[in-house]
């Protein structure tokens, strides 16, 4: 798994390697799906997974001298069933209005049992379906954690994904076959590394990675012994 996943990416890349049309028949689909699915023909799925990588190393890189890398996830907020999910209910349906958008990952947690599941779509703002069906049937009161990566790594992975991408299928191209959108959604995902670099913007929950200079090759030397302990193995070799 990586900082973000494929559905980021395909709501980041523009029309031109999209299709309305589904990946088993060539029947045109909705046009509301134009621009949010991948052409299958073009994109393949492990072609996305791939540069989904590439963009969390170039994450990583960026930001190693500053945060200890790979990023962790963190739980952010935590609410509660109000119903029961079982076979006459399969929404989400929590105990307040909380911020889930979709693409979150929620944990539902009751005693020893976990399920990790994706937002797909706001029923309601109490209410929400997943991508995959939910498979135990949790009571009302069961814990949902929601998880993610630190603002902005997720939508800073994504965007170097759809700009690595765009360069494959555009910048290999003769001119003036080049995507003048990915230079600028990778601008915007370096931009966001920048501020994280110029302490502009902090990863909460990330273990960062102290120094005393301003410099970051210079290290603290080791610790010294203390006055106590010096005097010590200076009069063992006195004796000796």
């Amino acid at each position: 798994m990586g900082y973000s996943s494929i559905s980021d990416v395909e709501k980041i890349i523009a029309q031109a390697l999209t299709s309305a049309t589904t990946p088993t028949s060539t029947v045109p689909g909705t046009l509301l799906r134009v621009g949010k699915v991948f052409d299958k023909n073009l994109v393949p799925t492990d072609t996305v997974e791939f540069y989904i990588a590439r963009g969390d190393e170039e994450i990583n890189a960026s930001i190693s001298q500053m945060y200890i890398v790979p990023i962790c996830e963190i739980a952010d907020w935590e609410g509660k069933l109000f119903s029961d999910l079982d076979e006459y209910n399969n929404f989400l349906v929590l105990d307040r209005a909380c911020p889930l958008n979709p693409g979150d990952v929620i944990i539902l947690k009751f005693r020893e049992i976990e399920e990790r599941h994706i937002i797909d779509e706001i029923i309601a703002a109490d209410t929400f379906s997943t991508v995959e069906p939910i498979q135990f049937a949790f009571p009302a009161g069961t814990r949902v954690v929601r998880v993610k990566f630190p603002d902005p790594i997720r939508i800073t992975s994504a965007r170097l994904s759809a700009a690595n991408i765009y360069d494959k299928f555009f910048s290999s191209q003769t001119s003036p076959n080049t995507s003048e959108y990915g230079k600028y959604v990778r601008d915007q995902a370096r931009q966001e590394l920048n501020n994280i670099r110029n302490g502009g913007t902090i990863l909460h929950g990330q273990h960062r990675i102290g120094r005393r200079f301003w410099n970051p090759t210079l290290d603290d030397r080791y610790a010294l012994p203390t006055l106590e302990g010096a005097d010590r193995n200076l009069g063992a070799l006195t004796q000796g």
